[in-house]
């Protein structure tokens, strides 16, 4: 039997994709280049919040996440709860049916096994417990590649997230915190390894020409209103959070800086018309970027960066600007130990504009020196992420190869 005559191996890839969140894009769009340029043989697909958008953009079909179209809206008439109920048991079936028609189902990046953001146990948790169950009972591998994890105070979430890693083929972590989270969740990680997020494999854009003094400013923004454990104070985080960062816009604007706004999520957008609408200055525009691949591209023309969700952070950093960081999880904080910039943090429940604007000062002080550590720390993130592929194809594909040639003998 001929490489030619060989049945392609079958792959899926799973979770809240094509949905408006551009971390999750950029993860998929890692693996998707990763698959290609590695085995190029494979027949991919995908099962997702957006199918639409994920075909569209990256010419794979793509089936919807959940059969119950508002399985994300909150439900509140009979009719809407009667169809989520519905949705669950039909998800079931639909999960397993997906999975079984594959050698290999990766869940690329994304934090699937956190809650650092709000998060129902019925909802990802659950269908991501649906995919591993499946995979285990029809014998396909489920890679959990480059996921990031966090402790769970709800009990019904961590046993569902707990048990889903469990189920897995393959497991790997965005960094040390996520692989010990779930050794805490009583998870047996001994075998499992840290590697950089899966988006430091991405194409990095060059860097335009220094715009000259006063250079422009990128500050990413968010609909932050806490996270699962901080429901019953959502509004009051969430008024702190933009407060704060509208007088930190508001001085920049005072010292004559250009502002460019960045969002992550198409949820982000009512953040950014407030702060528009409060800070009246042709200086403040807000980009329109579509891909992480145009966030990298606002972050390379930016003397500096000031994020706050994960993946900003992560676009700036990988462009080599210098960054501080909106810290809401302990994932923003390790990101930022591992290239270099731990001392500038900032903690997003509890944005102070003057203690900000302080670390702002002491962060453009040191440029120069931080974009030379930043090009050191990228070309070490990017040497790991090939032992993760590495890794990757050793675990996933002898498998599926060894499965295709039984399934020919017979």
């Amino acid at each position: 039997m001929t490489s030619a005559d060989r049945i392609p191996v079958r792959v899926g890839v799973f979770g809240l994709l094509g949905s408006g969140n551009l971390g999750n894009d950029g993860s998929l769009e890692a693996v998707l280049g990763y698959l290609r340029t590695e085995h190029p043989e494979a027949a991919v697909d995908a099962l997702c919040g957006g199918p639409e958008v994920v075909t569209a953009r990256y010419g794979i079909p793509a089936t919807r996440l959940h059969w119950y179209r508002g399985e994300y809206r909150t439900a509140s008439r009979a009719g809407a709860i009667a169809g989520k109920g519905l949705g669950k048991l039909v998800d079931v079936v639909r999960t397993a049916v997906w999975v079984r028609r594959h050698d290999v189902v990766i869940v690329p990046g994304m934090g699937v096994l956190e809650a650092t953001l709000p998060l129902r146990p019925w909802g990802f948790p659950y269908a991501l417990f649906l995919l591993c169950a499946s995979g285990r009972l029809f014998g396909t591998r489920v890679a959990l590649v480059g996921v990031g994890a966090a402790p769970i105070g709800n009990r019904l979430t961590r046993t569902l997230v707990s048990r889903s890693a469990r189920l897995a083929a393959y497991r790997s972590y965005r960094d040390d915190q996520s692989r010990d989270a779930l050794r805490e969740m009583g998870v047996d990680t001994a075998r499992d390894e840290v590697h950089p997020d899966l988006a430091f494999a991405l194409p990095t854009p060059r860097a335009g020409a220094p715009s000259g003094p006063p250079g422009p400013v990128c500050v990413g923004v968010m609909d932050f209103h806490g996270g699962n454990d901080d429901r019953a104070r959502a509004e009051e985080i969430h008024r702190r959070y933009l407060d704060g960062t509208i007088r930190f816009v508001r001085a920049l604007v005072e010292d004559g800086r250009p502002v460019r706004l960045l969002t992550g999520d198409k949820c982000d957008a009512p953040v950014v018309a407030a702060i528009l609408d409060v800070v009246d200055s042709p200086l403040v525009t807000a980009a329109e970027a579509a891909s992480l691949a145009d966030l990298m591209k606002e972050t390379a023309a930016a003397d500096t960066v000031v994020a706050i969700r994960y993946h900003n952070l992560i676009c700036a950093l990988k462009v080599g600007t210098p960054t501080l960081a909106l810290s809401y999880a302990a994932k923003s904080d390790a990101l930022m130990a591992q290239m270099g910039l731990a001392a500038y943090c900032h903690p997003a429940r509890d944005v102070d504009a003057d203690r900000l604007l302080e670390q702002f000062r002491a962060l453009e002080q040191r440029s120069a020196e931080l974009r030379q550590t930043l090009t050191e720390r990228n070309l070490a993130a990017a040497q790991r992420l090939e032992h993760q592929f590495t890794a990757l194809t050793a675990a996933l594909f002898p498998a599926a190869d060894h499965t295709h040639a039984l399934r020919e003998a017979s």
